[in-house]
């Protein structure tokens, strides 16, 4: 008799978990969009409506639910970044694919945070911080023998620029929509080889780099 009416609570049990994941993605979701990736977790548990403890038995750790958060908008970008590989005008392509990897981060404060600091990565993250590396040191590499880059740029100095001008972009989408996109177009003419004059340090190397954004996730 017992087992019976454990077997008839089981289905309920796992509808019931199933709906507290979803509110707990749901709400961290919203909270990383408004307030970035590092608010507490009990003000998570709050808005879905679950104790503490239910959340971290459904994610023990931040990275696994930045994981179940952005999963599926960083598989857009990995696609993204594939389309972009594919493209003929390697100038052209890179531009379109920051565009469009910018346009996701535009509302969504967790996503810049996602993006431009090396915080820990969870697997689908690291997936995507090696493949936008790739993707962008392949354009580069490409647009410079295509003669429409400058020949002394590497990877790091665009990823260094994009990072810098996409912290800004929530704030600046806030205030006038869209004026990203002037800002990221000023950016890309100073990597064109028509520009003038040379660089006045040299660039960061890719430890350098990935210092140089954990230092800036951290709070001041």
């Amino acid at each position: 008799m017992s087992s019976g009416s454990s077997e008839q609570r089981s289905p309920a049990l796992r509808a019931d978990a199933r709906r507290n994941r979803e509110a707990l993605v749901a709400a961290a979701r919203e909270l990383f969009a408004e307030q970035g990736l590092e608010v507490p977790f009990d003000e998570i548990a709050r808005r879905a409506g679950v104790g503490n403890a239910t959340l971290y038995r459904r994610f023990p750790t931040r990275e696994a639910l930045i994981e179940a958060v952005f999963g599926e908008s960083l598989g857009r970008s990995l696609a993204a970044g594939e389309q972009a590989r594919r493209g003929e005008d390697a100038f052209a392509s890179l531009v379109a694919y920051m565009e469009r990897i910018f346009e996701g981060l535009a509302a969504d404060r967790g996503a810049i945070e996602l993006m431009t600091t090396a915080i820990p990565a969870g697997p689908t993250l690291a997936e995507l911080r090696e493949h936008n590396h790739e993707t962008v040191g392949l354009l580069v590499r490409r647009a410079q023998e295509q003669g429409t880059m400058r020949p002394e740029v590497v990877t790091e100095d665009l990823l260094f620029a994009l990072a810098a001008l996409g912290r800004y972009v929530p704030a600046a989408a806030t205030a006038a929509p869209g004026s990203w996109r002037r800002y990221l177009a000023l950016l890309f003419d100073g990597f064109r080889p028509q520009v003038s004059g040379p660089l006045p340090a040299p660039p960061l190397t890719l430890d350098q780099l990935n210092t140089t954004l954990t230092d800036a996730g951290r709070p001041r």
